[in-house]
Formats: structure tokens, sequence, C-alpha cells
């Protein structure tokens, strides 16, 4: 059997290619798992044909009915997440510190849950450092995604004050970054109807 050898100093060691297969998995593993994850992105993406946001109700964790057509007149983040998907964690306080900051000049944050039911998710709520004040409601069966045909979570969406989606962003955000602050600030100074 072919021998390989590692030379650490004056550290030798005698391995087969199984062993030496094994070690260089091992130190992979390793490095993988204290390894930091990614940061998230800032950039979203203007949507060309600006559709209309399509129209939906749906319960929150207490069971009161939201529509989005009645936030019409307001810079909608509309956000689909679940609690299972560790980018949607992660981008979730950012969130609410957009919301905190611009929810008394038109801004409100609408977080979909997609599949889970309500203990879940109020179970969810309480395990995070910074619990978000905005809404958050259930979609059980994945309509209102399948409607805004979203591929992936986390998926949002800006909507303008008129209810049409200007901006999208597939994958986690960091939604304070100042990038992100300058959208949501340029669509809230626009009027409905007249710009």
């Amino acid at each position: 059997m072919k021998k390989y050898y590692l030379n650490f100093s004056a550290l030798k060691l005698q391995l087969t290619k199984t062993a030496l297969t094994s070690v260089f998995l091992g130190m992979f593993l390793v490095s993988a798992v204290s390894a930091e994850p990614p940061p998230l992105g800032h950039k979203m993406s203007p949507v060309k044909t600006t559709p209309v946001a399509s129209s939906f109700t749906l319960p929150d964790i207490d069971g009161k009915l939201y529509s989005i057509n009645d936030l019409r007149g307001k810079v909608i983040m509309l956000n689909f997440w679940a609690s299972w998907c560790p980018p949607c964690v992660r981008e979730m306080p950012s969130m609410e510190r957009l919301y905190t900051k611009y929810k008394d000049k038109g801004f409100v944050v609408v977080a979909v849950n997609q599949w889970e039911d309500e203990d879940t998710v109020f179970e969810f709520i309480g395990r995070l450092d910074l619990e978000p004040t905005f809404s958050i409601l259930l979609d059980r069966e994945s309509r209102v995604s399948e409607q805004y045909s979203v591929k992936g979570l986390p998926t949002t969406y800006l909507i303008n004050k008129e209810g049409k989606i200007q901006y999208r962003a597939m994958g986690g955000r960091e939604f304070d970054h100042p990038e992100i602050k300058r959208l949501i600030e340029d669509m809230l100074k626009k009027n409905s109807a007249s710009d």
C-alpha cells in the first residue's frame, strides 16, 4: 500500500491515502464550521415593468386580517421569509431598524411567513434579540408567494405609494444600509399619482 507523508516541522506522519483524505476533509469541515457567514448584500434590483402589486389578505399570528390594499399611499417593503431560512433570520434585525427609522414617514414592512403555523412563528420571534414591531403575516399554503413568483427565500419587494413594485431583492440583505435608505427616502418623497 502506498504511503503519504505530512511534514509539520519536526513532526512526520505516515498516512494511507484514505487517512490523508480524512485529515484534509476534517480540516475543511473545521474551517467551514468556524467561518463567519458571508456578509449580507445591500443591492435592490429595479423592476423594469413596475407591475401593480397583487392584492392579498392574510392573518397575523393573532388571527387579525391585513390587506395590502389598505396600505396604498405608503411605501411598502414586502418580505417573504421562514424561520428555518438562515439569511431570513440574519436580515430581520436590519428590517426592524429600517422600519423604526421610517415608520412615521409613511413606510411599512410586511413580512409574510411561508408554510409555518402561529406557534412556530411566535416561538421564533421570542428568540430574536430585536423583536420585530412590523406586521408579520402567515401564508400557510404559500399562495401569496406564488402570486409574487417567489423562487426562493428570502425575497423582498419595494412597492411605491401607487402600489407598483419598483425594486426586488432575492437573498438576504442588510436593509439599513445607506443605499437602501436612499431608495426608501426617494420613494417616500414622491407623491402618489403625481410623479
